[in-house]
């Protein structure tokens, strides 16, 4: 399967508009945003545990970024609530699932199959930082590597927003909304730039909070399955 596998495309989904997709473990369904490949993919999707479902357990063979929109998600190695930011690098195992129930936003197979990096941040413990020279921007930093650049961004109302991108960008809204162009994006709204481009955007009227990642599509990394559902 192949969805929106053009990496030097613009991209927009508007996934709270999409329908809920069963996977295949019972009570776990997803809305895919990028895809390729089938069980086994080069994917990003907002994911949707039902109360008391779970995965089966396995191996990130590319390795698994997610960050937690609602409800609280569980593994073995803790519970993460809403806000939770969570690298699982190539080789790293658990059996996830939620027993209150949980969205998120995940991405898999799109880690450098060197990266041993693991992260587990509470974004509700950390504070933005204000940046001097984009007014109406605050920040939190997430990861940071040669390859890639994650933060959480808050956009004030009305603020304009003109970032150069010349590694490409991806933009999940997580509250409030922006204006792209003639395009609105509001929550659980994608948005993808390819490498070259410059976000031109202005925050809506109660403002916007943002996950954006930058830098990673100058040269997006190659899918090479192993086994691995999600």
């Amino acid at each position: 399967m192949e969805l929106n596998a053009d990496f030097s495309q613009r991209v927009a989904v508007h996934a709270a508009q999409l329908p809920w997709m069963p996977s295949p473990m019972a009570g776990v369904e997803r809305r895919m945003l990028d895809r390729i490949g089938d069980e086994v993919a080069r994917a990003t999707s907002i994911v949707r545990y039902a109360p008391h479902s779970h995965f089966s357990p396995h191996v990130h063979g590319g390795g698994e970024e997610f960050l937690v929109l609602e409800g609280v998600f569980q593994d073995e190695y803790g519970d993460y609530p809403a806000g939770s930011y969570v690298r699982n690098p190539p080789t790293s195992k658990h059996t996830p699932g939620s027993e209150p129930g949980c969205v998120i936003f995940v991405k898999l197979w799109q880690f450098d199959p060197d990266d041993r990096t693991e992260v587990r941040t509470d974004t509700g413990e950390v504070s933005f930082l204000s940046v001097p020279d984009r007014a109406g921007v605050e920040i939190m930093p997430l990861f940071h590597d040669s390859h890639e650049d994650v933060l959480l961004e808050h956009w004030a109302p009305r603020a304009r927003i003109d970032l150069p991108v010349p590694g490409g960008a991806e933009i999940l809204v997580l509250d409030g909304a922006f204006n792209e162009g003639t395009e609105e994006f509001t929550t659980q709204s994608w948005l993808r730039l390819p490498a070259g481009s410059r976000l031109q955007a202005e925050a809506g009227l109660t403002g916007c909070r943002v996950w954006i990642k930058t830098g990673h599509l100058v040269k997006p990394l190659k899918f090479s399955s192993k086994p691995q559902v999600a």
